[in-house]
């Protein structure tokens, strides 16, 4: 084993960490912040099944729900506010049912528990507070939620158990080479931190630390907001959203994109999503997406016009081109692995990339479930030597 630097103490970074430690590596996470003060914070702490096809995000995906569940018997489901709501993708017309029954068929084929809601009075006996003028939908008892912000630092705070260290409030000027491998990273002000191997886990910075590093990905930022409600109890029982969000999730427009998304937390607030636009770095607040989101929230859950906004947050979500995080050794600089560009999927699969990252520093076999080539940074022409 050797010394790794991990860059980015975000969720998918503190993840990283855990593994990295674990597997018996001395690692140093650093960050010009605190942990989980970026994208991690500014999230609703899913872990989806529901809204990904067939293919390697959904493979991905089942792996790290496993992760998830093994991390919660070992840090304590309480500590994580790890819970096992399941989730509820509602249709508003007949048509959009239709589509969503087609989609939910094909990820039962690739072996995800999805059941069919024929009527609005069965939606109703699953979440009492629903619109009754919604036709159906498909449940997923497999979607969890974690608090973020909470994961990340009890990943941290084990991983320091197994001799992790940390350094934040420090920036990654770039990269230390010889011979063509990199051997270290040097900071901003100078210093040069020795290192085996180097992990870019900077999420929507990814790109940006790639650039530095040598080794640029396209990760994009792409702004999303969520409302939070005055406390008011948990009304919500699962996480519910509307059959938009799996198209909203799978576009490529930068323009505003909005669908609907309420869960309540157990601090008994209701959290309101989602919106998606690119903007570059505009973290700007934008009266218009307010508006939309609440619309829509109460479209669904009429009992919400009564209830009042406490706060409203917006952050960054890591996107790559096609919708893929990018995970593995970057081939023009030995030593680099990437471990970012998850988008809006970053909190779920990040115990996933944690995992597979320690198997790329250890060289060991990798899953045999996971089609780990879909996520390599070769994927990318501009990438590949």
């Amino acid at each position: 084993m050797g010394r790794v630097v991990v860059i980015g103490a975000g969720i998918v970074g503190a993840a990283c960490t855990w593994y990295a430690a674990h597997a018996g590596w001395e690692v140093v996470l650093v960050d010009r912040g605190r942990p989980g003060a970026g994208t991690t914070s500014r999230g609703e702490g899913n872990l989806l099944v529901s809204d990904k096809g067939d293919g390697p995000e959904l493979d991905l995906m089942r792996l790290s729900r496993r992760l998830w569940l093994e991390l919660g018997d070992h840090l304590g489901r309480d500590r994580l506010e790890l819970d096992e709501k399941g989730g509820l993708v509602v249709a508003t017309s007949d048509a959009g049912l239709a589509g969503l029954r087609t989609f939910a068929a094909g990820q039962r084929a690739a072996g995800v528990d999805a059941i069919d809601v024929a009527t609005a009075g069965d939606l109703r006996r699953l979440e009492p507070l629903l619109s009754d003028r919604l036709p159906g939908g498909v449940l997923y008892p497999e979607d969890l939620q974690v608090q973020p912000v909470l994961a990340a630092d009890a990943l941290v705070a084990g991983a320091r158990q197994r001799g992790a260290s940390t350094r934040f409030g420090v920036e990654v000027e770039g990269a230390v080479t010889s011979g063509g491998r990199l051997t270290g990273v040097r900071l901003v002000g100078g210093e040069v931190l020795g290192a085996d191997a180097v992990v870019n886990a900077a999420g929507t910075w990814g790109g940006e630390v790639g650039v530095r590093l040598g080794a640029p990905i396209p990760v994009l930022p792409r702004r999303g907001f969520i409302l939070v409600t005055e406390p008011v109890g948990p009304l919500v029982r699962h996480k519910v959203y509307t059959a938009e969000y799996v198209d909203n999730v799978a576009s490529n427009d930068a323009a505003l994109q909005t669908s609907t998304v309420v869960e309540s937390t157990r601090g008994g607030t209701i959290l309101i999503g989602a919106s998606r636009e690119r903007v570059g770095y505009d973290a700007g607040m934008s009266p218009k997406v307010v508006a939309r989101l609440a619309a829509g929230a109460v479209e669904i859950f009429p009992f919400l016009r009564r209830v009042d906004l406490l706060r409203v947050y917006r952050g960054f979500r890591p996107y790559c081109p096609d919708h893929l995080p990018v995970i593995g050794p970057d081939p023009r600089v030995p030593g680099v692995i990437h471990a970012c560009g998850h988008e809006g999927a970053g909190i779920g699969l990040a115990a996933a990339t944690g995992y597979l990252v320690a198997r790329y520093l250890d060289g060991g076999p990798m899953p045999d479930e996971v089609p780990v080539s879909a996520f390599v940074p070769d994927r990318f022409a501009e990438v590949s030597v």
